[in-house]
């Protein structure tokens, strides 16, 4: 009995924090951003021996190159930095955990994400923090800046007006444009999910899935895991109202066009109700709602199928906690946080998957080149050995980023995204140096 008592406890502190230590850790993040004042910095790469050199790098040096790529546009790629550049885009209508705190308040976020770029991926990534929320001009600011930069990753935009925005950039730009809340999160989430099916020994195809969560991420989720095999027949998706189906008449006129398509491609049979209900036989369970805990209770797990799958992938607090999916009968469980296991983490793909879209200087980033790099995640992680409480790489494997972005960039010139055509070896060598620079950049 005692120990049960030390264990409910501890399951408590999880759950809750203690506000004292809450209140220290908070003020030490806040002395460290105060001591370096951010995360990121504007750092030369040529040698600067004496003011003769400036000749070279500036002017009148510097007018050779401009002609040549007034010439020729592509050289940009070859002449800059632009083609290792990427822009972090936000209106900071949807940050983190956060909601509309707005643009400045996005900005130590989007350092954040800058410095992942650089460590991960050897991507030098800049913050954009807009002070607009207004779609159109989303559009159009960054159309406007575009010239900079190798590629855009668009950040913690409010739906319905991301698909729109992320769309529109897909189409009226010819450098790669994707939106980590959805392909990012879609993409981890399906290579966790690929290596979790070998270990309970279940197939994608007959597999019967809840996505419990209509936002951004599980409609790319959903498109994602189709595209590996699963069918729409076999899913129930679930929003804060219920169980989406083709006679939700206000998801029709609602205006989120996204989430109609959902209710007519899932859930033939109209099955209603809400999470309870969705998750009753389903294989699988894949939250990207709000935090809970409580959310997803363990009685509904208990009544999924044998072996079920929980992905509970709420910040900070995910639907369930671990534990208790594990006593409601899951035998594999998955957050989005590091300090619990199999962590689906998007910072296992976008730092790779821009690393080897930039290194073949992609047009886009299409479906295949987000699926080529789940599965790259998938196989370095089963090389390593898979188990219940590791079905997916940590972050600090830097052999899964070159796979991972060599995949990627092998995927664009096959899709005939990709400017530039070079072997699988070029290719590797490429990616091996770029993120070995990347990491002694920030290493000190």
């Amino acid at each position: 009995m005692e120990e049960q008592e030390e264990r409910e406890e501890e399951r408590e502190e999880e759950s809750e924090g203690g506000g004292e230590e809450k209140g220290m850790k908070e003020a030490s993040v806040l002395d460290l951003h105060r001591r370096y004042e951010g995360k990121i910095e504007v750092a030369l790469k040529v040698p600067v021996r004496s003011h003769e050199d400036f000749a070279v790098w500036y002017t009148p040096g510097v007018a050779a190159v401009a002609r040549r790529i007034a010439e020729r546009k592509d050289a940009v790629f070859e002449l800059t930095n632009c083609g290792n550049t990427v822009a972090i885009v936000t209106d900071g209508t949807r940050v983190l955990g956060l909601g509309n705190v707005g643009a400045e308040a996005a900005l130590p976020v989007m350092e954040g994400k800058a410095l992942l770029f650089k460590y991960l991926g050897g991507v030098d990534a800049f913050p954009l923090c807009l002070a607009t929320s207004d779609a159109d001009s989303l559009v159009n600011a960054v159309k406007w800046l575009s010239p900079s930069f190798g590629g855009v990753n668009l950040e913690d935009i409010e739906k319905p007006k991301c698909y729109d925005v992320l769309e529109r950039l897909q189409q009226e730009l010819s450098i790669p444009v994707w939106h980590d809340d959805q392909q990012g999160t879609a993409l981890v989430i399906l290579a966790g999910l690929l290596n979790a099916l070998k270990v309970v020994g279940k197939d994608i195809a007959t597999i019967k899935i809840a996505l419990i969560g209509a936002g951004a991420a599980n409609v790319n989720v959903a498109n994602f895991l189709h595209i590996a095999g699963a069918r729409y027949e076999n899913m129930l998706v679930v929003d804060s109202r219920g169980i989406l189906h083709a006679n939700r008449d206000d998801v029709r006129t609602g205006g989120d066009r996204k989430k109609w398509e959902l209710c007519m491609l899932t859930n033939p049979g109209c099955t209603e109700g809400g999470i309870k209900e969705a998750l009753r036989g389903a294989d699988v369970c894949i939250a990207l709602s709000k935090p809970g805990p409580g959310v997803i209770k363990k009685e509904w797990v208990a009544g999924m199928a044998e072996d079920a799958i929980v992905f509970a992938c709420a910040n900070p607090v995910p639907e369930i906690m671990p534990w208790e999916a594990k006593e409601g009968g899951a035998r594999i469980v998955a957050t989005g946080r590091s300090d619990f296991e199999n962590q689906l983490n998007n910072a296992l793909g976008f730092p790779a998957v821009f690393r080897g879209a930039l290194d073949v200087r992609a047009r886009m980033i299409t479906d295949e080149m987000c699926i080529s790099a789940a599965y790259a995640i998938a196989e370095y992680a089963e090389e390593q050995g898979l188990s219940e409480e590791r079905i997916i790489s940590g972050i600090d494997e830097e052999e899964m980023y070159v796979r991972e972005a060599v995949a990627v960039g092998v995927a664009a010139m096959r899709g005939g995204v990709a400017r530039l055509h070079i072997s699988v070896e070029e290719l590797e060598e490429r990616v091996r140096e770029r993120i070995r620079r990347g990491r002694e950049a920030v290493i000190r």
